[in-house]
């Protein structure tokens, strides 16, 4: 009878397995965005839209499980105000090529030095992140002060934020979402799930992207890779401070009265910020304040910060 049941469940598991398969290749033929930029022997997908002119470029770090895809809404935003943004995929996820590990936000942050200088993009930035990308812009900025005109941070994590006792036990759960989610795309389990794989809202083409991503074996294991040392990364993050000259802007979504205590780590570089910003949207989740529907916020931020640029006295 257990011999049955087993081999019933193979069945079954093949199956899923195989019609997974058979959905993403229904798909068709795809091409990515952005274009592939070498920075020393390896490459990465880079997606830089707008017209270039005087004002900074606005350059996106995506948060874990995400990919360059995750800002196509809001670069279809900038754009529109005529500003330049640049999204790209960290090593091993989305459609660049693998990077040696750890991927800790040191790996990280190294790998996007690289990719700022192949890049052909001008600083300042304003730098962009979400969610867990939070840490890694804050690693870069102060490593490349010279690259930095302000900040805009969407439900980033900060380390004030990690260092909290209780962020251990949200940590754990999520390093243990990542190990299975790692399994499950090996084994080729996520495919049937294709079409789920845009919990944002975001154009046809950021869309088909997230998905390809959301079933991508390698995109799930260095997911993994990158979540297990997170904490890591945290203390390098830590380990540099933001110029409070800088404006910073801070967007975060969903019940403020609950998330308050979470809240006061995530402001903490906009309340150490001589020009800070800080805006709530209840309607919107952790993924969504990125998509269609509710980025006009995000959209707020970065006029924020590009309005103090205007305003700040010039250096003595």
């Amino acid at each position: 009878m257990i011999k049955l049941l087993l081999v019933g469940l193979g069945v079954l598991l093949a199956l899923w397995i195989g019609a997974g398969f058979a959905v993403v290749a229904a798909a068709g033929p795809f091409k990515p965005a952005g274009a592939m930029v070498d920075i020393g022997g390896r490459k990465l997908r880079l997606v830089c839209e707008g017209p270039k002119s005087a004002l900074p470029v606005v350059w996106m770090e995506a948060g874990a499980w995400g990919l360059a895809a995750d800002f196509a809404a809001i670069q279809q935003k900038l754009t529109a105000k005529g500003l330049r943004s640049c999204a790209y995929d960290r090593a091993g996820m989305g459609f660049s090529d693998p990077g040696p590990e750890p991927r800790d936000s040191a790996a990280i942050v190294a790998d996007l030095e690289k990719l700022v200088a192949a890049s052909g993009e001008r600083g300042p930035f304003v730098l962009m992140a979400h969610s867990m990308g939070g840490q890694h812009a804050r690693l870069f900025a102060g490593k490349n002060p010279d690259k930095v005109a302000g900040l805009v941070l969407l439900e980033a994590t900060t380390p004030e934020m990690t260092s909290d006792p209780r962020a251990e036990r949200f940590l754990s759960r999520v390093r243990t979402v990542a190990r299975v989610s790692a399994v499950a795309g090996s084994l080729g389990l996520t495919r049937i799930a294709y079409g789920f794989g845009d919990r944002i809202g975001l154009p046809a083409q950021g869309s088909a992207e997230k998905r390809r991503a959301f079933v991508s074996a390698r995109h799930a294991r260095t997911a993994s890779d990158e979540v297990q040392v997170w904490p890591q990364g945290s203390v390098q993050a830590g380990t540099v401070n933001l110029d409070p000259a800088w404006p910073v802007a801070i967007v975060t979504a969903g019940d403020a009265a609950r998330m308050a205590d979470w809240n006061v780590a995530r402001r903490a570089p906009e309340r150490a910020s001589r020009a800070g910003w800080y805006e709530n949207v209840p309607a919107a989740e952790h993924a969504t304040l990125l998509g269609l529907t509710h980025s006009d916020a995000v959209i707020r931020a970065v006029d924020h910060v590009l309005a103090s640029l205007k305003t700040a006295p010039e250096p003595q």
